[in-house]
């Protein structure tokens, strides 16, 4: 019972119809391309979507298109290519987790509407914290009645455990619970888990204060790590990327601000393409303005003494 509840929880904080649960979102993203689409169909997939996202792609047989990043020509003239297939699902990251950037869901959808296509987009990074109530970058854009279907995760903002769920119309929520692999195939979520998730959702939905809160120190990493000479990749987003560019220091300079208590992570090729080597820091709702001044005074220190600052 506290799984279909939290099931009900979650459609109605997108104000969506139905949800399914998964033991974590990458199952959610393999589960549903295979389950939904046909050799008739097709799929317009951005070329920086997530792992998960790729291999759900590849387990279907559907028809495959890849659009350049966050590229509108481009995707265009994908969707008029596809135009001889019976159905189009547009699938994209709301925010991407490398660069902390935003789909232009706003494009996006006006294209889909234009070209008669579905979209779909994976919230792992948005839910819980993006939009005036943290419903994600749907809600952010004002394009939540547009999007078809979302994916999502329990495992970030809400609860950081495990879990994950597709919301979105109720008869692909019913097509999901008959032919999704990973949901007929697996565990469902542990109790305990189920219970965090829903007392986050509780959060959310009770006031937006955690949400707004997010936006307030977002900025205030950004902006003051600009000011010092840095820079941040993406826009508006608590992932905020330090590029660095060589690997080596993004690496030295990780294991230089543990050494003064703060826990950054440097990712670089094969994760991120080559010479795009960089730091990335996650802002947090329990990081107060303190912790955000001292991480931006740590990397000014270490950013100097290896070179990467004047």
């Amino acid at each position: 019972s506290i799984h279909k509840d939290l099931e009900e929880k979650i459609a109605r904080f997108h104000q969506r119809e139905d949800a399914i649960l998964y033991a974590s979102c990458f199952d959610a993203n393999t589960g549903i391309f295979e389950a939904l689409l046909t050799p008739e169909d097709a799929v317009l997939s951005d070329e920086l979507n997530h792992a998960s996202i790729i291999d759900g792609i590849r387990l279907c047989k559907t028809n495959k298109y890849r659009y350049k990043h966050m590229d509108m020509q481009d995707l265009e003239a994908k969707l008029k290519e596809a135009q001889k297939h019976r159905l189009r699902l547009v699938a994209t990251d709301g925010a991407f987790s490398m660069d902390g950037d935003i789909a232009p869901l706003r494009e996006i959808c006006q294209l889909a509407q234009q070209y008669d296509a579905l979209v779909f987009i994976d919230e792992c990074h948005a839910t819980g914290f993006l939009g005036p109530n943290g419903r994600g970058t749907d809600e952010l854009l004002g394009v939540m009645d547009k999007v078809t279907i979302i994916n999502s995760t329990l495992g970030k903002a809400l609860g950081g455990a495990a879990g994950g769920y597709t919301t979105g119309p109720k008869l692909l929520i019913d097509l999901l619970r008959q032919r999704s692999r990973p949901y007929l195939f697996s565990n469902s979520l542990p109790p305990a888990v189920v219970g965090s998730a829903s007392k986050a959702l509780d959060l959310l939905m009770e006031s937006n204060a955690i949400a707004q809160s997010m936006a307030a120190k977002t900025q205030r990493f950004r902006s003051q790590m600009t000011a010092a000479g840095f820079t941040i990749s993406g826009k508006d987003h608590p992932i905020c990327p330090v590029m660095l560019g060589d690997a080596r220091l993004a690496s030295v300079m990780a294991e230089d601000m543990l050494s003064r208590g703060i826990y950054v992570i440097g990712f670089s090729y094969p994760v991120v393409p080559k010479g795009q080597a960089r730091i990335r820091v996650q802002v947090s709702a329990v990081h107060s303005d303190e912790d955000i001044d001292r991480c931006v005074d740590a990397f000014t220190e270490v950013g100097r003494k290896h070179g990467a600052l004047p």
